[in-house]
């Protein structure tokens, strides 16, 4: 695919060039303390010009792109961007580890479990994907500090899931920042580079995550070849398009049929369908949606599913395309496919429980059959439950 670039803000105001010490500059603009000049903490002189030493922090696939990067430079030894290239990852219940683990492991790159860090000397962190706050003290060993390769133009979608966000707000743009870690807080601190790129229309977030992994992947290869510079150039965040992408719960994936448009639905679907599958409520039983489709103008039109009165939720099985017309708020979605015990296809599941009981409620409404919006616990209720069922057995 071929995506078209540009950068969300204009030329960077004038500040240090290559050649000029980074310690004050970027450190006043992360808000950190420390050291000044040209040492780092320990004393030593700090690296003015690559080849440089890195620590990488990260966990998904989209974290793993960035590493692949790190490590294509580290071994193009003609450019000597890299010279030393270490990993840390967080722990998995998989024995194979998360994909930077993985691909780490392949490449025979050493790989330390979060909290260990190793012990080794670095010029600068990097970090994708993580998940983890950062202490003040671990960016202060690093004379470059780290860097975040963040997947929005923040600070539109700060947090753990702004891929996810923009699919299903209906971003139309969206883009990487590269910045600098802040202790404390995540997604804060100052901008170094900040391209954009158009979403691509009715993309999921999967396919949206590995367009903007590369585009990350090689943003921060450009700010590693002038890394003084771009830390000297750095700017602070704008207070203005301020947004969050708290986690996705599993709440998210519940459909409701009176409240969310055929439009809202499918960009939950794409949002989260390959991570969570989206779930509604029949006669008391947990479904899952797997297969959604837009819905044909000429299947609309069918007598069938116009001549009677339906409200949201409401499923009418169309034989011709094989598929489930379920009525949300304004209008229709179509689904292939469905996984109640095991998956069944729209037709299965027609022959095998809405057919049965039309038969045998002959008289009954079509609502009556219909979807209904799931309503899984809170945590607070589930809690509340837990503490009281050890009373219980305290008693």
């Amino acid at each position: 695919m071929r995506v078209l670039v540009r950068r969300c803000w204009g030329h960077l105001p004038a500040g240090g060039g290559a050649g000029r010490r980074s310690g004050p500059q970027w450190r006043s603009l992360a808000g950190l303390g420390g050291s000044r000049g040209g040492e780092d903490g320990g004393g030593a002189r700090v690296r003015e010009k690559p080849p440089w030493r890195v620590l990488f922090f990260g966990t998904d696939q989209f974290a793993r792109e960035t590493l692949r990067a790190l490590h294509a430079a580290r071994e193009n030894k003609e450019e000597e961007l890299i010279e030393k290239l270490e990993v840390v990852t967080v722990p998995s219940p998989s024995p194979k580890g998360l994909p930077v683990k993985q691909y780490a492991v392949q490449s025979q790159l050493p790989v330390y479990e979060w909290p260990d860090v190793g012990s080794g000397e670095y010029d600068v962190g990097v970090v994708a994907s993580f998940g983890r706050l950062l202490s003040e003290a671990l960016i202060l060993k690093f004379p470059y500090g780290i860097l975040n390769v963040h997947p929005s133009c923040l600070p539109r979608w700060r947090g753990p899931a702004p891929i996810i966000h923009t699919v299903l707000h209906g971003d139309t743009v969206t883009g990487v920042t590269i910045m600098q870690i802040r202790p404390k807080r995540f997604d804060v601190g100052p901008i170094l580079k900040q391209e954009t790129i158009a979403v691509p229309p009715k993309s999921t977030a999967k396919e949206l995550e590995e367009v903007l992994s590369r585009l990350g992947a090689n943003m921060l290869i450009s700010v590693l070849k002038n890394l003084p510079e771009s830390l000297n150039n750095g700017r602070q965040q704008p207070p203005e398009g301020l947004t969050y992408a708290p986690k996705i719960s599993a709440s998210t994936s519940c459909i409701k049929w009176e409240e969310q448009t055929s439009e809202e639905i499918f960009r939950l679907y794409r949002a989260i369908g390959d991570i969570i599958p989206l779930q509604t409520l029949w006669m008391d039983n947990t479904i899952k949606l797997l297969d959604l489709v837009e819905v044909n103008s000429s299947v609309l039109t069918d007598p069938k599913s116009t001549g009677q009165a339906v409200i949201p939720g409401s499923i009418i099985y169309h034989k011709q395309s094989q598929i489930l017309l379920v009525c949300c708020k304004d209008g229709w979605i179509g689904v292939q496919s469905v996984m109640i015990k095991k998956t069944l296809t729209a037709t299965d599941f027609y022959n095998g429980y809405l057919h049965p009981w039309h038969q045998k409620n002959p008289q009954a409404h079509p609502s009556q059959c219909r979807f209904q919006t799931l309503r899984l616990p809170t945590k607070k209720q589930q809690k509340g439950k837990k503490n009281v069922a050890m009373q219980q057995c305290i008693k």
